[in-house]
């Protein structure tokens, strides 16, 4: 048996006084916790409405709680499902275009140190090569675009485990196309797999199981664009992901026909839904690949770039409150530029696009940066 995700069925996580995370319960009865004094607000880094209780429980006991991950290249989907309402979407911005950008800029940069470094014109074996300082080569390495993409599924996992009481995890199973023996996609995928295992028991579901279980629990997929920040994009795969916990398959033959069905109880509903990404903060460097020609002696000045401290008291990905034009905006320190008239912040959204230059005085701290921009 299932339900349409029409039903209006939501649920607040509630932590006990000793921080473990128990049963999600109805807003009613939170709002009501929280005027008797029996319950405080639970700051979270997924921004996320939670309580904390008081006083000691009446008990711990927990029903299953399942964690769906509908992995990709660029976004990720993830869901949280229990048998009776589904308590949590997520949508994903993977950095792994920010990453392989960055790489390629080390990488000519790196080559271009070397070229200047040697010198040709001498033979090869006196020539100044540097000696490798210890041995790295021999190591199962996992390339950093993939190894970003997956350790920003696993902190939002890690950070749902406590708020939910986990019981499972669903892991949506990719295999590479043709006959490659090497994928770096599948092996972020096993390296992933043996993270998720030290939080939670761990299964693997393929993807034509997903769609067609997703067809069954009535839930839409937008297959046009799927860079759109919604539910029907990646989420509604990772609630079907974590409902397979709890319905099977069973097929039934007979003399002249098959078929199957569905078997199982579980109940999909609207939850909230929230697009995360990682702050794109520039590691620190003493200053950019060109000096600045406008100087007069242009090697000893080059431009200031990346870093995640202002001299301002504001740090890379704190949430801010930005006030500009009597409009308010609200995202996430990224930059700052400062000179003898003027110093002003850069404020990003999620998408990392900035949203303009503001005054220090028309900028309110909200949330020191948690390495996560929730919008």
């Amino acid at each position: 048996m299932h339900s349409s995700a029409s039903l209006t069925v939501k649920r607040v996580p509630v932590i006990s006084p000793d921080g473990r995370p128990l049963m999600p319960t109805k807003p009613s009865r939170a709002r009501r916790w929280l005027k008797d004094g029996k319950a405080r607000i639970y700051p979270n880094d997924l921004n996320i409405f939670a309580i904390e209780l008081l006083n000691k429980p009446s008990g711990h006991k927990t029903q299953d709680v399942v964690i769906g991950i509908d992995t990709g290249k660029l976004f990720s989907g993830i869901g949280l499902q229990s048998s009776k309402a589904t308590l949590l979407k997520l949508h994903l911005i993977l950095p792994f275009p920010n990453i392989t950008k960055k790489m390629t800029a080390r990488r000519i940069l790196r080559r271009a140190r070397r070229g200047r470094r040697i010198n040709r014109k001498l033979p090869y074996d006196q020539r100044c090569h540097k000696a490798k300082r210890f041995d790295n080569r021999v190591q199962k390495k996992l390339p950093p675009s993939i190894r970003a993409n997956r350790q920003l599924e696993l902190r939002v996992v890690k950070e749902a485990t406590r708020l939910f009481p986990i019981s499972h995890i669903v892991y949506e199973y990719i295999k590479a196309r043709g006959d490659k023996g090497f994928s770096p996609a599948m092996v972020g995928q096993k390296v992933m797999l043996s993270w998720l295992l030290k939080l939670a028991p761990t299964a693997t579901q393929y993807g034509w199981q997903t769609s067609n279980l997703r067809q069954w629990l009535k839930l839409t997929k937008e297959k046009t664009d799927k860079s759109k920040a919604v539910e029907e994009t990646h989420s509604n795969d990772g609630v079907a992901l974590a409902a397979s916990h709890f319905v099977n398959w069973k097929e039934w033959h007979s003399s002249n026909a098959r078929g199957g069905y569905w078997d199982g109880e579980v109940v999909a509903t609207v939850a909230p839904f929230k697009v995360i990404a990682r702050p794109n903060v520039y590691r620190r460097q003493l200053h950019f690949e060109n000096p600045d020609s406008h100087k007069p002696n242009p090697n000893q000045y080059r431009k200031r770039k990346g870093g995640t401290i202002t001299p301002f008291g504001f740090c890379s990905g704190d949430f801010v409150q930005a006030s500009k034009a009597g409009q308010t905006y609200r995202g996430w320190i990224g930059g700052y530029t400062r000179t003898t008239k003027s110093k002003n912040v850069s404020v990003y959204d999620h998408n990392w696009k900035r949203i303009g230059q503001f005054s220090l005085k028309k900028i309110k701290l909200l949330k020191r940066s948690c390495k996560l921009c929730v919008a």
